[in-house]
């Protein structure tokens, strides 16, 4: 039912451009054969609004996977260099919360792993909206900062990794069934902040998949619960792109090799100084309106992304 949904609502908003495109036709040849000049300016907001819809459903026409209609969950990693990249890491953290604001998306903070001095070591952030997944399955990879340090006295320039990793968030009743006894929940104390209740309680949750070895762990919340249930939700979305990554490596082999992004692969390089430049090395596209994109302004780049992709997956 929720594919049908998704077909049928396709369908009808490709019927409504094409009526309001032979209505502006009309409308245009109309004005001509009365050599009416205003017509221009008449129509010239409806065309481009109309274009503006033409291009968003060209792209959603580019999603098209499995699982790209399903939410996603990021996983946000710190690089090495300390401070630096726990900062940056929180920085692309707030990029995306951003980009699903803007998109009208629900964007909720699941578990996250404080900086010894600013930004987070670590962070999942689930994304829930029409193909989530699908827009930001580009985002997974290394991205790099450049920029004059603020944490350095010299204000000497620093280059930061943080790792991006996109995940379909699983739907538990319909994409896998998991037996019990093929996972081990254990509890520990919270080790960051907090309050002396959750730092003396062992509401810190573990689960571990048996059978896989994947591991996800929650202790942000302030329940042994909910640390459960975001730990649960976390370990789906990772087992669920396990069998993902099954499945695209036996297509490989028909296909020949896939070259994925990956830790030491930097995707995308945003500069601060000593200009301000966001280039992405897969697609070549590029803006030098750096602080706009970590405001949440990606479409460019996930369009460039998608398109790019056009008959390789």
């Amino acid at each position: 039912m929720r594919t049908l949904n998704s077909k049928k609502s396709l369908v009808e908003s490709w019927r409504s451009m094409e009526g309001e495109a032979r209505d502006l036709h009309d409308f245009v040849e109309l004005a001509m054969a009365d050599d009416d000049d205003s017509v221009q300016a008449e129509t010239g907001a409806e065309l481009e609004s109309l274009l503006a819809r033409f291009e968003l459903q060209e792209t959603r026409l580019l999603l098209s996977g499995e699982l790209d209609d399903h939410n996603a969950l990021c996983a946000l990693h710190a690089g090495a260099g300390g401070t630096e990249s726990q900062d940056w890491a929180n920085m692309l953290l707030r990029m995306y919360i951003r980009w699903a604001e803007v998109h009208g998306y629900e964007a909720e903070v699941l578990d996250s792993s404080e900086g010894d001095e600013a930004g987070i070591k670590s962070a999942y952030l689930s994304i829930s909206g029409d193909h989530a997944f699908g827009y930001l399955k580009g985002e997974h990879g290394v991205h790099r900062l450049v920029r004059l340090s603020p944490f350095d006295a010299d204000h000497a320039r620093h280059t930061s990794f943080a790792l991006v990793e996109v995940l379909p968030e699983a739907d538990e009743d319909v994409d896998l069934v998991i037996p019990p006894d093929d996972l081990r929940i254990e509890t520990f104390k919270s080790s960051g902040p907090g309050g002396q209740h959750m730092q003396k309680t062992s509401s810190a949750v573990r689960i571990t998949h048996i059978p896989s070895g994947i591991v996800s762990a929650c202790q942000s919340q302030r329940s042994q619960h909910q640390n459960k249930d975001v730990a649960l939700k976390i370990l789906y979305a990772r087992l669920l792109e396990a069998e993902k990554e099954k499945k695209e490596q036996e297509r490989a082999k028909l296909k020949g090799e896939r070259i994925e992004a990956g830790w030491g692969n930097q995707i995308r390089s945003y500069v601060l100084h000593p200009y301000k430049m966001v280039k992405d090395h897969r697609t070549g596209h590029e803006t030098s309106a750096a602080e706009a994109v970590l405001e949440g302004a990606l479409d460019d780049f996930v369009t460039a992304y998608l398109r790019s992709r056009v008959g390789q997956d």
